[in-house]
């Protein structure tokens, strides 16, 4: 805006202006989308429709607000056009995803036009071949960047390196890294980046130390790579010394400083994320985002809530994400009140509409869920317009807790008419549906689907659940069964169900049976004795339950008696 007004003081004084003001104009353009066609009627009335340099920044301010069509005319009425006015358009029709039309400037670039792609042109093209996994566009520019030249520049190069690292195989991109004798801070980053995505911790570790050894200065998006794959794996120590390493070196961004929060949260140490929270003066949305996130990793819902507050306080607009996890907090914490409170404000700031809203919306349809309000759960599913699976295996658990388990397979049934493939959580939903319905049959057809249709291992949750949905039904040899076929080892919850379908039924002699296994699983479990006491008692065997009683006294082991607790939580 300074720029535009100390134009127009130049034009009050009377003085012309030249081939260099216009393109500079038209620069400050380009960052205010209504001033451009302003600055292209100027120069055209000041005759400056034929100058190459006013064109082609003329293009660049078009291009960079989208404005295709304009930026086409302009191209068009060019009397004269170099390789710069090519890339530009290439580049407009790139950002409006237009890949044809990208493919067809090139080559009549090089027929037509008379001028060979630089390394910006075959990078933007890249760009394109990128977004639309194009390996074998990939190929051929490369092919040609050999042949020209440009195979060694630095921007081609990390731009194939992206490329071949998104598209074809990470082990391809790690090649070509080897190989080139140019690597710059771009470079290791895209290498050290796609491993720590994978989570490749090793790699990540000889990467950086390399890039150090190598004498390349590592930069706020190195670091940021490394302390995420850090992070995941918990590498503590290791995590603290790249802490060192940026405040000695000065490379703490916003964006890393989240990252290192994320980091201490991560490793258990929530008072460390906190101070260097409190310490970095500039927070961005990402960073309240990060700390929030780190209480409501240590389950501090209500400090994460307060924190919200302040965050609301310090006029920073909230991203999504920071609502999905105040919406969370409100759930755990069952707060349905705040939690609308929150539901409005998402729908007066109109976070819906957003393409990437889904995980917001399921977090709401959770919270009603959770909270019990069945009916406005579903409301908001079905007002959800891009649902993936998450959102999906959601509703379908929200019917199975509210024991609405035909609702759920019905549910299940329309997501399968919608193409969504479900996952090991989908099918541990509507097991758990069927358990509490009493629907064997289609327990057994949603088993044989999960593993024979969609070769899904079941875990331990899925045996638990069939353990259970037979048990209740009476089929307690063949719950029995499951239990000893399963290829996972059987833990206190599938013993728990199986005994508690014995007892349900009166079979005491298995219920004996799963009583000394719980026992001999978790000898230390007081509650475990006292059920097997129970079982003994059940069955009228007193001495048993005399020998059971008298270790309990000897191991000085005694029941934690039940308590409940109702209370009002004020959030101010």
């Amino acid at each position: 805006m300074e720029a535009v007004s100390a134009f127009t003081a130049l034009l009050r004084t009377g003085a012309r202006p030249d081939a260099f003001t216009l393109p500079l104009l038209n620069r400050a353009a380009a960052s205010l989308p209504g001033f451009v066609g302003g600055a292209h009627s100027f120069g055209i009335r000041a005759g400056f429709g034929g100058n190459l340099f006013f064109c082609n920044t003329l293009l660049d301010a078009y291009a960079r607000n989208g404005l295709v069509a304009p930026a086409r005319q302009v191209f068009d009425e060019m009397r004269v056009r170099d390789v710069v006015s090519w890339t530009t358009l290439v580049s407009a029709y790139a950002g409006a995803d237009d890949p044809r039309e990208v493919y067809q400037l090139v080559a009549a670039m090089r027929t037509v036009g008379g001028c060979e792609p630089s390394a910006v042109t075959l990078a933007v093209v890249l760009r394109v071949c990128t977004a639309r996994k194009d390996t074998a566009g990939g190929r051929q520019l490369h092919c040609y960047a050999v042949k020209s030249g440009w195979a060694g520049d630095s921007l081609f190069l990390n731009s194939m390196l992206t490329h071949l690292s998104r598209t074809a195989s990470l082990e391809n991109a790690v090649m070509m890294f080897e190989q080139s004798p140019r690597r710059d801070t771009v470079s290791w980053n895209i290498i050290i980046s796609e491993h720590s995505s994978q989570g490749n911790v090793s790699k990540v570790a000889d990467m950086y130390e390399r890039m150090r050894a190598e004498e390349v200065c590592p930069s706020c998006e190195t670091l940021t790579a490394v302390v995420a794959v850090f992070a995941k794996h918990r590498f503590l120590l290791q995590g603290k010394k790249l802490h060192s390493f940026a405040v000695r070196n000065g490379l703490l961004d916003t964006i890393l400083v989240a990252s290192f929060v994320d980091f201490y949260a991560k490793c258990g140490e929530i008072l460390s994320s906190l101070q260097l929270f409190e310490e970095f003066r500039w927070r961005s949305s990402c960073l309240w985002s990060a700390m929030l996130w780190a209480f409501i990793h240590h389950a501090m819902f209500l400090d994460a809530i307060h924190l919200f507050e302040n965050m609301m306080g310090s006029l920073c607009f909230p991203s999504a994400d920071v609502l999905r996890g105040v919406i969370i907090c409100y759930t755990e914490i069952g707060a349905l009140k705040f939690g609308k409170a929150a539901h409005g404000y998402v729908i007066r700031n109109n976070y819906t509409a957003e393409s990437e809203s889904c995980a917001l919306e399921t977090s709401i349809v959770k919270l009603y869920a959770k909270c019990g309000c069945i009916l406005l759960a579903e409301r908001c599913f079905s007002r959800i317009l891009y649902r993936d699976i998450v959102s999906w295996s959601s509703m379908i658990e929200a019917f199975t807790i509210h024991g609405h388990g035909k609702e759920a397979l019905t549910l299940f049934n329309k997501m399968m008419e919608e193409g969504i493939k479900p996952n090991g959580v989908t099918f541990l939903s509507l097991l758990s549906a069927c358990s509490h319905s009493g629907l064997v049959t289609e327990a057994h057809e949603l088993f044989d689907h999960m593993t024979k249709t969609f070769r899904l291992a079941p875990d331990l949750g899925h045996y638990t659940c069939m353990v259970d949905v037979l048990g209740r039904s009476g089929n307690l040899e063949e719950a029995l069964q499951v239990i000893r076929d399963m290829k996972v080892k059987p833990d206190g919850r599938i013993w728990g169900a199986l005994l508690s379908s014995c007892r349900m039924h009166s079979n005491s002699k298995l219920a004996s049976f799963a009583a000394q296994k719980l026992v001999e699983l978790e000898p230390d479990n007081v509650g475990y004795h006292v059920v097997f006491s129970n079982v003994h008692a059940g069955g009228g065997r007193w001495a048993e339950v005399e020998d059971i009683r008298s270790s309990m006294v000897g191991n000085k082991m005694e029941k934690t008696p039940g308590w409940s607790c109702v209370s009002d939580i004020g959030i101010p």
